[in-house]
């Protein structure tokens, strides 16, 4: 079932165009990863799919209507965003920060519900952050400032979550812990997640599907057996990838891989392209 989708988006900064002519589906209930080189215009996508940026032209139909006519606060109560660098919580208490999660239900003087109180301490539970509640977020290591911003955006209580690089600044041990609780927040209470990724091996793990994206453009959509293959990779990042198993997982997984320079990267390139066409047509 796909609730969100886009139609020949184009969108741009200026006079420079960012993403072309992009038509894509996000699978709903899933978890989606949008991969690529820096620059390729993955957060820019992102925003647009959230309405936190403006597009040149296309669509995009949110549960079949577009999302530029939706009201603000009922388009709030069906995606949440998680940016790449939140806003400093500077003398904010957690509690207060993922308080924030309920303002598109509130009204009148903005005072706090009871309904809104246990959905806050929900949250906070539901992220292991609940011991945290009354410290100042500045306090927290990365790993648990991240978890509390992800509390912030599930007390929204919407159906999808949009993340850009959730584990950027994170060490490994805090990446894990980020994405498995994206992936139980997905499994147990079928949120869409869709997330902006830098590792390839991460979104194999964890994605049900990826969009694997070059200069604006699509190169390929589909699940990581599709995706994270030698090919798809060297048109996406001009590297030659040794592709093998995650013992773990049995997910396609990149072991090695070193840049293709010259005339080795434009043969492999151009044998990428044809082999793709043949599949794709």
């Amino acid at each position: 079932m796909v609730r969100l989708h886009t139609d020949q988006l184009h969108i741009g900064y200026g006079e420079k165009l960012i993403v072309k002519d992009m038509s894509i589906e996000i699978p709903d209930k899933k978890i989606t990863t949008i991969i690529g080189s820096n620059g390729c215009g993955k957060s820019t996508l992102l925003k647009a799919l959230t309405r936190i940026i403006r597009f040149q032209s296309g669509s995009v139909i949110l549960d079949g209507k577009s999302i530029t006519k939706e009201d603000t606060k009922k388009l709030a109560k069906k995606m949440a965003i998680l940016p790449q660098n939140p806003e400093s919580a500077g003398g904010l208490t957690v509690g207060e920060l993922v308080s924030y999660g309920r303002f598109p239900y509130q009204s009148g003087f903005g005072r706090l519900t009871k309904k809104d109180i246990e959905v806050i301490d929900w949250a906070l539970e539901t992220t292991g952050t609940a011991e945290f509640k009354y410290l100042p977020v500045d306090s927290l290591s990365g790993g648990q400032r991240q978890r509390v911003w992800i509390a912030m955006a599930i007390a929204q209580e919407t159906e999808m979550i949009f993340l850009d690089e959730p584990t950027t600044y994170l060490d490994m041990a805090h990446q894990l812990e980020v994405l498995e609780l994206l992936r139980k927040l997905n499994e147990e209470q079928g949120r869409t997640i869709v997330m902006v990724l830098h590792d390839i091996n991460q979104a194999a793990r964890f994605a049900d599907h990826i969009i694997a994206l070059k200069e604006g453009n699509i190169i390929k959509a589909g699940n990581c057996e599709e995706v994270v293959t030698n090919k798809v990779l060297q048109q996406v990042f001009q590297i030659d990838a040794v592709i093998g198993r995650d013992p773990r997982t049995n997910k396609p997984m990149c072991m090695t891989y070193h840049l293709l320079k010259g005339e080795e990267h434009h043969e492999k390139t151009n044998f990428a392209v044809s082999a793709l066409s043949r599949a794709t047509s």
